[in-house]
């Protein structure tokens, strides 16, 4: 099973300026004096080992949409959510040679909030005659969300105009979804207009992806049905768009969570690899790279002074933020 991020941001694509992009490079030249880069290879080799992240590579600036594929070469595609991601991801599919031929997209909505739907009328497999396009979810509003948006005097080519198919499976709450050999099962999750989570199983692994979700007190009951639903997963894609403060006071009930809270539940679940996703559009890399520091080091107290910590392995047993490119082989 692979995960790629074709788009991590939340709420608003986060452009990176000008000023940004001036700042990575006086860090970078700064970080290489004195180094010896007299080869193409010396070079490559400082920025992959010397650079912090938030130097040598960009978090990314699109919102939501990741996609989950198998080693298997097939004509059928598996993407969640349509954020301004899904550009990218037609792109490169268009520079493969694949336009060429038919293909089918399923796409599994969580919810309708723009962010995650912004991105379908720039995706070039739906002009294509013979693809097939397939929305999952459980919004009934799904259609009349796609369509509206395109219709004028917000876009210039109105839904009608496609050339694919495009067909909505729209499936009562929670109904199991089973898409090239995946088994998908579904949780509801805390946010405004509800959104389901999606739990993918395949060949005995298990992905989760759980974006716009806000978990509160309860969370903390053994009971919490979101321990049961992220249990053992190998993958946790999860919303830590906030610190914990923020989640808490200043930004409550808006339904996202904190990295706090990723850590805990990813903790109790026993969940191997934990990804925070969603990322604040306000947040420079470099304070996505200060967050992840954080996110670890509060793992290690967290794990430190639990009564249980020498009982059992930690979890997670790592822990990452998303960036758009991401790639991960589970």
């Amino acid at each position: 099973m692979i995960v790629y991020f074709w788009g991590t941001r939340g709420s608003l694509p986060a452009s990176l300026t000008a000023q940004s992009h001036r700042q990575k490079i006086f860090r970078a030249v700064e970080a290489a004096r004195g180094q010896n880069l007299d080869s193409d290879h010396a070079i490559y080799d400082f920025i992959d080992t010397k650079l912090p992240f938030s130097v040598s590579r960009t978090y990314g600036s699109n919102t939501s949409c990741i996609e989950i594929k198998d080693d298997t070469d097939g004509d059928e595609y598996i993407l969640c959510d349509a954020g301004s991601g899904i550009r990218d991801f037609a792109s490169q599919w268009v520079k493969a040679g694949h336009a060429t031929e038919s293909h089918t997209f399923h796409i599994l909505m969580t919810h309708l909030h723009w962010d995650h739907v912004m991105g379908f009328p720039f995706f070039t497999p739906a002009y294509i005659p013979g693809n097939r396009i397939i929305f999952h979810g459980y919004h009934d509003t799904i259609p009349g969300t796609f369509k509206s948006q395109m219709d004028s005097p917000t876009f210039p080519v109105p839904f009608s105009m496609l050339g694919a198919d495009i067909e909505f499976d729209i499936q009562p709450p929670c109904t199991p979804f089973n898409i090239g050999g995946f088994e998908i099962t579904s949780i509801e999750q805390n946010h405004p207009g509800i959104s389901y989570g999606f739990r993918f199983a395949k060949d005995g692994k298990s992905f989760v992806y759980s974006t716009d979700s806000e978990h509160k007190d309860d969370a903390y009951d053994k009971e919490y049905p979101f321990l049961k639903f992220f249990q053992d997963a190998d993958l946790l894609v999860f919303d830590a768009q906030y610190s914990l403060a923020d989640a808490t006071f200043s930004k409550a009930d808006w339904g996202h969570s904190s990295n706090v809270m990723g850590v805990e539940l990813a903790s109790r679940s026993m969940v191997k690899h934990l990804v925070m996703f969603h990322n604040e559009p306000t947040a420079d890399d470099n304070s996505l790279d200060e967050f992840l520091f954080n996110t670890r080091m509060y793992s290690d107290i967290y794990h430190s002074e639990s009564e249980d910590n020498l009982s059992r392995p930690q979890y997670p047993e790592n822990i990452s933020i998303a960036y758009d490119g991401m790639e991960i082989e589970i």
